[in-house]
């Protein structure tokens, strides 16, 4: 009997809670809600965070983002004024600011991002397309700080040329354009930023030659210089090591003569404490000099070469 008074009860309960859970939804400090019943909006949109009410099992919570979103678009090839063309590539920073709009218009998120590209993509393309390329590349006219290198591989025109506008003002009027076109999606374009900016391949591979071109002019400068200086070294050094020389050989003379001078004076000396016995010596050192087994001398009887050895006899 208790279990049949309990089961009742417990169905009960069990279909209030179900019920309950239909008609509950949260709402997060990052979330916005339109209520739709059988695919119609319902009321205004609940932007407010916290526990809220909706009819059970016919009305549907339908969530948004609240905040700021990401649009990364594709490069674009776009010419210049100048007629140059570059790639293009930007981003920008938009969110939900009516989500009731959004869901009739766009629906999702991804569907949004279509409609930016073109609407971004043409704001894009139509300043650009208005303006020189220096204008998109720069931002201010404050000097530019160039390597010597840097300043040989830029034209003196480019160097000195002025911006009216500048990278600054172009995104700021991109951003301007394309905020009049997405409100009627129910989105607010926060910001628009140019992410890269690069000539096309063909132009890139020019301004690539024109860059080692100036490079092999610039390397091959160096060498140069670098050969003189070798050569002007290589002088100094054979200046230096002749010098040394000449200076080592005018030592060496220096001495050899000072040496010869003192030997001639105790040669000197020698032969004025006794002549006889020193010419005796000197004679007897020119025999050993000139004369051995096959040498043959035909000499008078009174040459002087050999008196001391017929006095020896």
């Amino acid at each position: 009997m208790r279990i049949k008074k309990i089961l009742p009860l417990s169905i009960i309960v069990i279909l209030l809670l179900i019920v309950l859970a239909s008609a509950l939804y949260t709402v997060k400090e990052t979330e916005q809600v339109v209520i739709t019943q059988f695919g119609r909006p319902v009321g205004s949109p609940v932007t407010k965070a916290g526990l809220h009410l909706k009819v059970p099992f016919i009305q549907t919570a339908n969530y948004f983002e609240k905040r700021l979103l990401e649009w990364d678009g594709s490069p674009n090839q776009v010419p210049t004024s100048d007629k140059k063309y570059i790639w293009v590539d930007c981003f920008a920073r938009w969110r939900i600011v009516d989500p009731l709009r959004f869901m009739q218009s766009v629906s999702t998120e991804s569907e949004a991002h279509a409609r930016l590209d073109n609407i971004v993509d043409a704001a894009i393309r139509d300043l650009i397309t208005r303006n020189l390329l220096i204008e998109v590349i720069r931002s201010t006219n404050r000097e530019m700080e160039l390597s010597e290198e840097e300043k040989e591989l830029l034209s003196l025109e480019e160097i000195a040329e002025e911006i009216n506008l500048g990278r600054e003002k172009i995104t700021r009027e991109i951003l301007e354009q394309a905020s009049v076109m997405v409100p009627q999606y129910g989105i607010e374009l926060v910001d628009v930023r140019i992410k890269r900016i690069n000539y096309v391949e063909e132009v890139r591979q020019k301004v690539y030659e024109r860059m080692i071109s100036e490079r092999q002019r610039i390397a091959a400068q160096y060498r140069s210089e670098g050969q003189g200086k070798r050569a002007e070294i290589e002088g100094e050094k054979e200046k230096e090591l002749q010098r040394i020389g000449s200076e080592a050989y005018r030592k060496a003379q220096e001495i050899i003569g000072k040496a010869d001078g003192e030997a001639v004076s105790i040669y000197a000396n020698a032969y004025n404490r006794d002549p006889e016995f020193y010419s005796f010596l000197r004679t007897l050192e020119s025999y050993r000099a000139t004369l051995n087994n096959s040498s043959w001398l035909l000499l008078t009887t009174d040459s002087d070469y050999l008196k001391y050895l017929k006095k020896r006899q």
